[in-house]
Order: C-alpha cells, then structure tokens, then sequence
C-alpha cells in the first residue's frame, strides 16, 4: 500500500494527543519528527554515473575493435585507421554519455533509492536524526529527559534518539517495542496511528523511570514537526 510522506490535520492532531497523554505521566519530554526523506544522496548519484562511466571505458579498452568496428558500421564509415585523438575523443564521449545518461535515470526518485546501499541509508537517517535532536530537544529540558522519534519515509527507517538522563538509564534495545508498534501500523499505510503507538510505549518507559511529579511543567512542544 502507499503510504503518506505528510499527515493531514487528523493525523497531525493524533500524534500531538499522543504525545500530551503520554507526558501527563511521566517527566519525559517526547519530540515527534516526521521527514520525508533524510538526504539528497547526491553522492551516492555521483558515484553510481561515474562507475558506469569508468565501467564503459573499461570494455571500450577490452574490446577495442569489436566497438571501434561497430562504430564504424553505425557511421558508415570505411574502416578508415584510427588516430589516438579519434580514439581518446570517442572514450571521451561515450564516457560522458553514460555519465550523464545514469545521472538522468537517478533523477527519478525510486531507482535512486532503490540504488542506495541499506547501510548508507540507515547511517544517513541517524545521522539526521541525531542532528534534529540537537537541534530540538538535546539539555533543552530541566532534567536532560528529552526524547526524539524520528521517521524517515522515502527510507523506510525510524530512530528514537534520547538525552543524557534517558540514555543512562534505558538501554536503546528497551525501544525495539516502540518501534514493532509503529512498523505495523506504517507498513498498513497508517503513519499516524503507527507515530502514535509508538509514543505510547515510549512514554510507559518513561513513566516507569522518569515519573511525573507536582513541580513538572511542558517544556517541549507537542506538536508533530514535519521536514
């Protein structure tokens, strides 16, 4: 099923209720990103036009006659001797060629990330998430109990990413649930209600270590940021 790379007003308003209900138990301060993608990958195009490229210019100089000849044929040329300037021009071209024709293909989106290496990806969208925490929940809390889940959908990947006092306390294994409990509802198409389960069990864990108590107050926002 496809699934939704950004949440209607509904949606939007689940998560934050979500996310509300959670903190009124514990000290834990939640933050709830959802992107559409983590990174342009441009590399990653680069990379892959210029290993065609090189890979055309390796058989060109493995079978030099068999292409020279049939460049030959398609021209209707003679069979005229090559001079190197001819040969190194005609590696040239179609090096830029498929250069630039593997450049064109990754400009639709699925093949480019249907090309990119898992492990590139996962480290990219933790690194994005890393970045986001930082940015929007990292010691912005009195008691370092900010905690971010991330989703990331053209790489189908998600991260949990908490501060300080969260970290030392909660082992990353404990929030394996949180994200079985979004996976199901996300591979279904429902990215709402997958963001909203696991903010409910991210916020059990933080009940169990970080109760609330009388003095707590809101200290990040509820609502759902979405890049």
């Amino acid at each position: 099923m496809a699934q939704q790379t950004s949440l209607d007003e509904t949606g939007r308003n689940l998560v934050s209720a979500a996310v509300a209900a959670a903190e009124e138990s514990s000290a834990g301060e939640i933050v709830t990103i959802l992107a559409e993608r983590s990174d342009s990958y441009e590399d990653i195009a680069l990379a892959w036009s210029a290993l065609v490229a090189f890979t055309a210019l390796l058989v060109l100089a493995l079978a030099p006659d068999f292409y020279l000849g049939l460049y030959d044929r398609l021209t209707g040329s003679w069979g005229q001797p090559w001079h190197p300037r001819q040969i190194f021009e005609l590696a040239a071209t179609v090096a830029m060629l498929k250069f630039g024709g593997m450049w064109l293909l990754q400009q639709w989106a699925p093949l480019r990330f249907w090309l990119i290496p898992r492990a590139v990806k996962h480290a990219r969208v933790r690194a994005r998430a890393i970045t986001c925490f930082k940015v929007g929940a990292e010691r912005r809390t009195h008691g370092r109990t900010g905690i971010l889940i991330y989703l990331s959908m053209r790489e189908h990947r998600a991260e949990i990413v908490a501060d300080e006092a969260i970290a030392l306390k909660v082992s990353p294994e404990v929030w394996g649930d949180a994200m079985a409990a979004m996976l199901v509802h996300i591979r279904a198409g429902r990215v709402a209600e997958g963001m909203a389960a696991a903010v409910e069990k991210v916020g059990a864990v933080l009940a169990e270590h970080f109760p609330r108590d009388g003095a707590d107050t809101n200290e990040l926002p509820d609502r759902l940021i979405e890049v």
